[in-house]
């Protein structure tokens, strides 16, 4: 579907999956409103303007999470809001401050800004496998986890899992809210985000798998990973813009599996990166429980094998000068 005289909004564009994002909305021909925390940072711009049809159909707007109106700029004529916008951090010492009012005031802001332009068809945001995961349920070879999952807050509280906690009361807060304002919402929930980047710097799910492949280090205590890449988030989201059967939430997952198996990839693509005693150690036979891809599927999703995800994340971090092998 070509975007051809469609405006649509970006919030947090420098981001990993939103550089993706606006990629794929220029070439479709989008005209695309980016906004960032500053104009003035090239970190921030710069792999956003060198994209091509940036200089013909792509507009940047400052704006800021927990600043009333801020949005009202980048979302005023849009056709459709994708809101990326949201902290990543697994360390905070304050995370009431650095992750979950960011998270749910920012989205209430966005979404206000979104009720006062009649254009707005849908808005899509971006949520997280965070706000579906942490349910209590023992997750055993036979699971499904899929879209009537929903984590606790008291759960993600008690085990001090904030950035979980921050992407399930965003949620919740942006459901509530569309469904009083009469919004057309769709969430995505990625899983752990992998492929090229874009932006010149590492993101947390980079810097954990440069960290992976450099130390063998450990992202996740119980070495069990919910992968996708980071061009299927992408097309994800446009799709569920343009799909007019879309709705509702959509988890996306290509694969889950044991860290041990990515290592091995990795390890065969290339034999200077050496396993860990960790991955050398017999896991389980089969994957540790599955993520359903049924709604996925219906918007045209086919995931990209784990394999070609790395290797291409891989070269990336290379070109980036971030990895030397």
């Amino acid at each position: 579907m070509s975007g051809r005289g469609k405006i649509v909004c970006v919030t947090g564009a420098s981001g990993y999956i939103a550089s993706w994002l606006v990629k794929m909305l220029l070439e479709r021909d989008y005209t695309v409103n980016a906004t960032v925390r500053s104009l003035n940072d090239p970190r921030k711009t710069e792999h956003l303007l060198a994209l091509d049809g940036a200089k013909e159909k792509l507009h940047l707007f400052e704006a800021n999470l927990l600043e009333e109106g801020s949005f009202d700029p980048a979302v005023n004529g849009c056709n459709c809001v994708f809101h990326t916008a949201s902290p990543v951090n697994l360390s905070s010492s304050n995370p009431q401050a650095d992750l979950v009012d960011p998270a749910v005031k920012g989205t209430l802001n966005v979404l206000q800004s979104c009720t006062k332009v009649p254009s707005i068809e849908r808005v899509v945001i971006t949520s997280s496998m965070a706000s579906v995961m942490v349910t209590g349920k023992p997750l055993k070879p036979d699971v499904v986890m899929d879209e009537t999952c929903f984590s606790s807050p008291a759960l993600c509280e008690e085990q001090k899992l904030y950035y979980h906690l921050s992407k399930t009361l965003a949620e919740q807060a942006a459901l509530k809210f569309a469904e009083e304002h009469k919004i057309d919402l769709v969430t995505l929930h990625p899983g752990f985000v992998l492929g090229p980047l874009l932006q010149p710097v590492l993101n947390v799910t980079s810097e954990g798998m440069l960290n992976f492949i450099k130390k063998g280090q450990e992202i996740f205590p119980d070495g069990t990973y919910r992968y996708v890449d980071v061009r299927d988030v992408a097309y994800g989201h446009i799709q569920a813009f343009e799909d007019p059967s879309a709705c509702g939430r959509y988890c996306l997952v290509g694969k889950v599996t044991y860290s041990s198996e990515a290592f091995e990839i990795l390890h065969r693509l290339y034999p200077t990166i050496s396993l860990p005693e960790t991955c050398k150690k017999e896991k389980p036979v089969g994957q540790p429980f599955h993520v359903s891809k049924e709604r996925a599927k219906s918007l045209g999703i086919d995931f990209l094998p784990l394999e070609v995800s790395l290797k291409d994340m891989v070269e990336s971090l290379k070109e980036k000068n971030f990895l030397i092998l």
